[in-house]
């Protein structure tokens, strides 16, 4: 599935298989989820992919050809990150994710909206077995950004979580198992959201209009609405973080220095790094979580996109070639 132009809708291609480069891996895709990211980039918010691009970063597939970490037939998976120059300032700080000349997965080079792929080897991450194909590819970004999301908020005990999708799905999982408690902020008046969220652990769910019963000490904000910002500051007590968990957002709107007082903290997350891959996925194959998926035939990319668009998508919405 390929776009062509910003604001328009993909189209299904026949291509011939791509030809991996030197150590690179060619990839028979079994899976691919779909990510808001997708959304962002399709919808122009993003602005400068590669055009025409097969989009998609969160990739299961086995090992066709080329490579030396992995063997033929081997069950990989790849995310967002998929090379960093290795030399700059960044990367020489295990700040990877921040290389000014990375390249990202469905945005700089083709990614898993197909039936084969190319991945550099050294950021395909092995993949825990006890995850069949369509429950291991929401791991490789909706896990991997919400982990790195959790982390970011510190040592929080009280964790808000809000926009209750494919991430926070998972990453509330992982705050349970950390001994956290859990208070998730879904649309006002999503009741079914609410009661998915409470189904998983969280003791509390509400509009992201309301307080919650007590303060929190860190605040995860998966939706793209700026608006967000000022209302986890009023919710959040004094030393408590704030983070922003995805690629793009609308404005912030100005708010009174009185809600960053206190020393509240506000920051963002940006891409990951493969040590983020490799932690992640040793949790998720040592607690086996819950992994909400909707199928999609691969053909049927647009559809499932719109679905995601429209907040139809319990969990992760996920392609099958």
């Amino acid at each position: 599935m390929v776009l062509h132009e910003h604001r328009t809708p993909l189209r299904l291609e026949d291509r011939p298989a791509p030809e991996p480069g030197p150590g690179q891996l060619l990839l028979r895709v079994r899976a691919c989820a779909v990510c808001r990211t997708d959304l962002h980039i399709v919808d122009g918010e993003l602005p400068r992919p590669k055009l025409p691009l097969v989009p998609g970063h969160q990739i299961v597939a086995t090992v066709e050809q080329g490579g030396n970490r992995f063997a033929r037939g081997a069950r990989v998976g790849v995310g967002w990150l998929g090379w960093t120059d290795g030399t700059c300032h960044y990367c020489r700080t295990a700040r990877e994710n921040l290389c000014d000349q990375a390249r990202f997965t469905g945005y700089d080079v083709d990614g898993g909206y197909a039936e084969y792929a190319v991945a550099d080897e050294r950021f395909c991450f092995a993949l825990p077995d006890a995850y069949d194909d369509l429950h291991a590819a929401p791991l490789l970004c909706a896990g991997l950004i919400g982990y790195r999301t959790l982390r970011l908020a510190g040592e929080a005990e009280r964790i808000g979580i809000y926009g209750f999708g494919a991430a926070a799905h998972l990453v509330a999982q992982v705050a349970l198992h950390q001994g956290r408690r859990v208070f998730a902020f879904t649309k006002p008046g999503d009741a079914d959201g609410q009661r998915f969220a409470r189904e998983l652990g969280a003791e509390w769910a509400g509009g992201s209009d309301e307080m919650p019963p007590e303060q929190l000490d860190g605040a995860l904000i998966f939706a793209p609405v700026g608006a967000l910002i000022p209302a986890a500051l009023r919710a959040t007590a004094k030393g408590g973080t704030v983070v922003a968990g995805g690629i793009h957002m609308s404005d912030v709107p100005g708010f009174p220095y009185e809600l960053l007082w206190g020393e509240r903290a506000v920051r963002s997350v940006a891409n990951l790094t493969r040590d983020d891959g490799h932690a992640f996925l040793a949790i998720a194959g040592l607690m086996k979580l819950r992994v909400e998926a909707q199928r999609f035939p691969l053909e049927q990319a647009n559809i499932a996109l719109e679905s995601l668009r429209k907040g139809k998508v319990r969990g992760a919405a996920v392609l099958l070639p």
